[in-house]
């Protein structure tokens, strides 16, 4: 076969950087999305009398027709035609002749590539704002479930104040609502139209980008085309939303192994989403939760290499460009799956209430609560804090919890204690005077259901 695009040259190329420079073996996903904007492309031209109507129609007819043979899987890839625009032309020239050599008047693969992904992009967008509406309604599901279940709230990893397992759900549902956010956005800077930048320095045929960017769906066409073909942007910000993504789901992966250890009890995860171990016949290991964590370093990865092809590209178009595909299409791969299976995984979690329970009484979490107490009789804060403090270290002396002492042993603290302390010692009564707005008390909680609920529909 004669050299690609090889006019200019006489000799053949190397095998070796024939294989270095192929990418139709990753890029081949993209043909439905190269052949939506072909179809839109040939269009155009022919309302703009650039190519005969003929043409557009014997154009248009061959390329549906492929890509009924890509959806059937009957294409057949041929690396040496490098990548998915050229193996489409020239199935396309096979079909229809010498018309379908016209199709590319006006445009360059640099434009063609750019649109494709910023169509594709824009699909991958919103499956993943879906796929991140079902994990939050699955969050809330087991939530309002739950809705009465106190748990211990952990600062350093230690004992810190009780809060309800549901206001701790809704942290993770507002981490992923700020997930879904931040794709809509990305969504209006990937729905701009490069087509028609062609190489780099636009076009000198009398196209009509509007109509393309109409066709397509496109929100408005890009304002300048050095920018527009060499423009990753968006793809980096993709990559870092999805890392962003992976690191919610990572935290979270990370107390759900640390709550089904024998350690803490809090959950089950069921069968379906654990394994069991090759040599310990006890074991149930939340490997999907082990697995989602180890995957974020993954899309870490793919987010730091697009930054670093970036990083010393000079204008406009050059081949290091190429490289971009494969660390998005991984990212996104790997975050719609992460997604998928999490929302799975949520409804199988068994709560064990009476684990959660026996471990809100431990840690002396009502210490600030007591110091509140002090502060509501008048005792400044800061002096309310040392004196829950050797209080505390009383009952450490002394094996003591802080529900288990009597009025008299308070008192020998401070005299401002009466029997009303009692009032504030339970997980229940600690939980419910965290009555503002964002706090764990019932009914702000329920109230932030009701919203969240309402924002995921």
């Amino acid at each position: 076969m004669s050299k690609l695009w090889g006019g200019r040259f006489e000799g053949k190329t190397d095998n070796l950087v024939e294989v270095l420079g192929e990418s139709v073996s990753y890029d081949a996903r993209l043909a439905p999305w190269d052949i939506l904007g072909s179809i839109a492309h040939a269009t155009m031209l022919g309302d703009c009398g650039i190519i005969a109507k003929g043409d557009v129609k014997k154009i248009i007819q061959g390329l549906r027709a492929i890509n009924k043979a890509v959806a059937a899987g009957e294409m057949t890839w041929d690396t040496a035609l490098e990548d998915v625009h050229t193996n489409i032309e020239v199935a396309l020239v096979d079909r229809i002749g010498d018309a379908g050599k016209r199709l590319h008047t006006g445009r360059s693969r640099n434009d063609q590539i750019a649109t494709d992904m910023r169509l594709w992009m824009r699909d991958q967008i919103d499956v993943i704002v879906l796929s991140l509406k079902e994990l939050q309604n699955a969050l809330l599901d087991l939530a309002e479930a739950h809705i009465d279940v106190i748990l211990p709230g952990f600062t350093h990893l230690q004992n810190a104040q009780p809060v309800l397992l549901a206001h701790h759900l809704l942290a993770y549902v507002e981490m992923l609502a700020r997930d879904e956010e931040r794709f809509i956005q990305l969504r209006q800077r990937v729905n701009v139209l490069p087509l028609g930048s062609a190489a780099m320095a636009g076009t000198p045929y009398p196209i009509d980008r509007k109509q393309v960017a109409t066709l397509l769906g496109f929100d408005s066409i890009s304002r300048n085309s050095m920018d527009a073909v060499s423009d990753r942007d968006h793809m980096i910000e993709f990559c870092s939303g999805a890392s962003l993504i992976m690191m919610h789901l990572s935290r979270f992966s990370e107390e759900l192994i640390l709550w089904s250890s024998s350690a803490f009890g809090f959950v089950e995860i069921g069968d379906a989403f654990t394994t069991g171990s090759s040599i310990m016949p006890q074991k149930k290991n939340p490997d999907v939760a082990e697995l989602v964590r180890g995957k974020t370093g993954r899309v870490y990865g793919d987010l730091t290499a697009l930054l670093t092809l970036m990083k010393g590209l000079p204008m406009t178009y050059n081949r290091d460009l190429q490289e971009d595909k494969e660390a998005l299409f991984d990212a996104s791969d790997t975050v719609q799956l992460c997604l998928a299976v999490f929302t799975r995984m949520i409804p199988s979690i068994a709560i064990q209430r009476e684990a959660m329970a026996h471990a809100t009484a431990e840690g002396f979490m009502e210490a600030t609560d007591l110091a509140d107490y002090l502060v509501v009789k008048g005792v400044p804060f800061r002096e309310a804090h040392g004196i829950i403090g050797r209080i505390v270290l009383f009952c450490t002396q002394n094996s003591r919890r802080l529900p288990d002492l009597t009025l008299e042993e308070y008192q020998r603290f401070s005299p401002s204690f009466d029997k009303a302390v009692f009032n504030v010692l339970t997980p229940g009564a600690i939980v419910k005077r965290r009555d503002n707005p964002g706090g764990t008390a019932p009914r702000r909680v329920r109230a932030a259901l009701k919203q969240a609920r309402r924002r995921c529909r």
